[in-house]
């Protein structure tokens, strides 16, 4: 049976109704990038120096990127390669039974694949993905999928919450009781990535451009490459590193660090032979969350998390993409 969803069925019906010839655009991505690297074993050190210029590369990586990769970040290896065994097995099952039947006690509405509100080849998103709320695997039910997932998702946060404290503390939150306070297992979650190979690279994304709209994400990606960023106005390819995680910022420290903080838009690219993993930790608050800047003058109006996320689905449902931060801007 049918492992992949049957996305060429999905481009061709969007293409039919409306065809649309390359876009200038999608040639960039020929340059590649590395992005910082930060060694993040600074941060445990006994010399007080090592430790603050560490943080002030990552502070520095944030504002002028956006993106950054991290090293001797705590996650073992032997986990990553279980997380990437366990994403290759679930992807391969068949498509119906992904569409149909239940993982780790989830609903079926947790699997996804392809993007549903797209009206253009461009919008379409080349892949399947698992949703996976932090909350929904707390039992004991799924045995040692459940495991690895929960192992994984817990180093991912400890992770996450370091650098969001790093950040923040730049911003004044010098406890960190902010993220603390707002971004529990209760509102974080994790997303497990399959894109599959594409006969039609030059005209579908694996993942369309978009900005991500948590705090901060953290990313781990195989070797095979697509993932692209947004640098001074061209499209670069981020060149894989063998046991680095990529941090990139999103939405909500931008808004809260009146733009000292990036978040810059990415995509990942189709590929016409090789299939691409990728597990994203996304670090989110509450709905409630109250976003605003930390100085006067507020680049962006006070907004909750909540009326962030409404207003976004209310866009893709309108023009069918995110139109995100412009949104909020204050008069």
């Amino acid at each position: 049976m049918e492992s992949n969803p049957p996305l060429l069925t999905t481009y061709k019906t969007l293409f039919a109704k409306y065809p649309r010839p390359v876009y200038p655009g999608r040639i960039d991505g020929r340059e590649e990038c590395d992005l910082p690297i930060i060694d993040l074993s600074k941060l445990t050190s006994n010399n007080t120096n090592l430790v603050e210029n560490c943080k002030k590369e990552i502070v520095l990586a944030a504002s002028e990127w956006g993106f950054f990769q991290v090293i001797n970040h705590g996650i073992s290896h032997d986990l990553l390669l279980q997380l990437t065994k366990l994403q290759v097995d679930l992807f391969r099952e068949p498509f119906e039974k992904k569409k149909q039947e239940k993982l780790l006690e989830l609903a079926p509405e947790n699997y996804c694949w392809g993007t549903p509100t797209a009206t253009n080849v461009e919008q379409l998103s080349w892949s399947e993905a698992y949703h996976i709320p932090l909350n929904s695997i707390s039992g004991s039910v799924g045995g040692s999928m459940r495991k690895i997932i929960q192992n994984a998702s817990r180093a991912m946060s400890r992770l996450a919450h370091e650098m969001a404290s790093i950040l923040g503390a730049e911003l004044g939150d010098i406890n960190g009781n902010y993220i603390k306070q707002n971004c529990t297992s209760n509102t974080c979650y994790l997303r497990l990535n399959h894109y599959p190979p594409c006969p039609e690279p030059s005209g579908a994304f694996g993942l369309a451009a978009h900005t991500d709209s948590d705090f901060l994400t953290v990313l781990y990606q195989d070797q095979v490459g697509g993932l692209q960023l947004l640098k001074e106005e061209r499209w670069v390819n981020v060149r894989p590193k063998p046991g680095a995680l990529i941090i990139n910022i999103g939405d909500l420290f931008q808004a809260w660090s009146n733009n000292l903080y990036k978040s810059v838009k990415h995509r990942v690219v189709a590929n016409s032979r090789c299939e691409r993993f990728s597990v994203a930790y996304f670090l989110c608050p509450s709905y409630d969350t109250i976003i605003q800047g930390y100085s006067d003058p507020v680049i962006y109006r006070r907004f909750s998390f909540g009326q962030y996320k409404q207003q976004i689905k209310e866009d893709v449902q309108l023009t069918g993409h995110k139109i995100g931060l412009s949104r909020f801007i204050a008069l």
